[in-house]
């Protein structure tokens, strides 16, 4: 590489050589020289773009209600700031570092907490790493246990960091999509409805498998898992020999009388899945960036490898404020007050509140079992007006969404990007809300609506 470059140097330095012209020959040769060599790690092709950035930029250019990114809009509890705060007037040592794979108190009390929801007696050093976030623990669990050429089953729609952290792993992500179902006459659409073909599923497991992906409940759907679903997926796994990653950052958002279930807790799954928690998606506070795994040592020391070798380390003070929350909840954990139980409830009326706002202007809501986020079907917007702006190959959804920012004010996101880009031209009339958010926010949301009503008026 170097020699080829220092001859297209030479070639282009000779005629140059005595003359005063442009820029000076020895810089023109080190810009030659720096665009001769690859810049970009190959791990890095096709993954560079964030469709984020772009309505992110649109909602802000537009002064739009923001429905898209799913963060609240509201203070975390009470109890949860104090504990912040504590962390950050008290003891002055926790402006230090500390053990590299976790707060020991935090350690401690998510050993306590969810080994009785796991049904396992988890040991705080070697059944528990504390990460940067969720994302953090995804990460670092992909590049841990995926290696060049393993396949990674991902259930689609999917978060949509699970196919690039695959790529860059090495690994070849293989897609299995949820297919919904139709509602019974009169029903609103569930995202219980959609569901894996369980002959589908098998066929993508082969030799090359090393991970299935789970995402409970699900982003974007708001899909929770049944118990029967995850035995599927258990038995497949053990039959194969796959792990699994199991995401379970909103397992606390459930509704309407349904039940989260890990399948760390299914019979012989604990020695294979790694679970991943977020106190961002807990407390209300996703700016903390404190997350974990959990599993088995035989897993997570390879995970303990990565991590000490990148982050090396999580914030101290947030780590000891989610250590003080999670203390607070064990001692109300399952009673009227616990957090974990008004949390759902006030969350719920915020997405009924939702679902009902959107129906107005014929935006058709697929009611979410859990989660953040509802998905809203586009498809008569889709027949009325398809000749919206856009690229000749875009899917219909980002159009949509881009025209509704700047002519509604509303922002959501286009569910085509949750899937894969053979499913995203047959997949894209559907919307993506954010509900988990304040007061204020809804009635704005409310306002732009009544709006929206009173022009859709012949």
């Amino acid at each position: 590489m170097f020699r080829k470059a220092a001859a297209i140097g030479a070639h282009l330095l000779g005629p140059l050589q005595g003359k005063s012209v442009g820029t000076p020959p020895t810089r023109a040769l080190h810009q030659t020289l720096a665009m001769a060599k690859r810049l970009q790690a190959r791990r890095l092709t096709g993954i560079d773009h964030n469709p984020w950035v772009e309505y992110t930029r649109l909602a802000s250019e537009c002064d739009a209600v923001n429905l898209g990114q799913g963060f609240p809009d509201f203070p975390p509890p009470d109890f949860a700031v104090d504990a912040f705060r504590q962390a950050l007037n008290g003891d002055f040592m926790l402006n230090q570092y500390t053990n590299a794979f976790g707060y020991p108190p935090l350690t401690e009390i998510l050993a306590s907490f969810f080994g009785k929801l796991l049904g396992q007696e988890l040991d705080p050093r070697k059944n528990v790493l504390v990460t940067v976030g969720a994302y953090g623990a995804l990460f670092t669990a992909f590049q841990a246990l995926v290696d060049e050429g393993d396949e990674v089953i991902i259930i689609e729609p999917f978060f949509d960091c699970y196919e690039p952290m695959t790529l860059m792993a090495g690994g070849r992500p293989v897609f299995v999509s949820l297919k919904p179902r139709p509602s019974q006459d009169g029903d609103p659409e569930s995202s219980g409805n959609w569901q894996l073909d369980p002959t589908e599923l098998a066929s993508k497991f082969t030799a090359r498998t090393k991970v299935l992906v789970l995402n409970t409940p699900n982003n974007p759907l708001g899909k929770v898992f049944s118990r029967a679903e995850l035995e599927l997926v258990a038995r497949l796994c053990q039959q194969h020999d796959v792990l699994c990653i199991t995401d379970e950052v909103y397992q606390w958002l459930v509704y309407d009388g349904h039940r989260h279930v890990s399948i760390a807790s299914l019979p012989g799954m604990w020695e294979r899945t790694l679970t991943i928690g977020s106190a961002g998606k807990t407390f209300s506070a996703t700016g903390w960036k404190v997350g974990w795994a959990l599993g088995p040592d035989s897993l997570l020391k390879h995970l303990r490898t990565v991590h000490q070798n990148s982050v090396y380390h999580c914030p101290t003070q947030a780590q000891a404020a989610v250590a003080l929350s999670f203390q607070r909840e064990l001692q109300h954990l399952g009673q009227p007050d616990s957090y974990f139980v008004q949390f759902p409830q006030a969350m719920q009326r915020r997405r009924d509140h939702m679902v009902h706002s959107l129906r107005s202007v014929g935006l058709r809501p697929v009611v979410p079992q859990g989660s953040y986020f509802l998905m809203a079907d586009i498809s008569d917007f889709k027949s009325k007006m398809p000749d919206l702006p856009g690229a000749a190959d875009e899917p219909y959804d980002r159009c949509f969404v881009k025209w509704m920012i700047k002519n509604k004010g509303l922002v959501a996101i286009p569910v085509s990007i949750f899937f894969s880009g053979p499913q995203q031209q047959h997949l894209d009339h559907y919307i993506r809300f954010c509900f988990v958010k304040d007061e204020p926010t809804l009635r704005a949301l409310d306002e732009k609506l009544q709006k929206w009503k009173a022009e859709l008026k012949p």
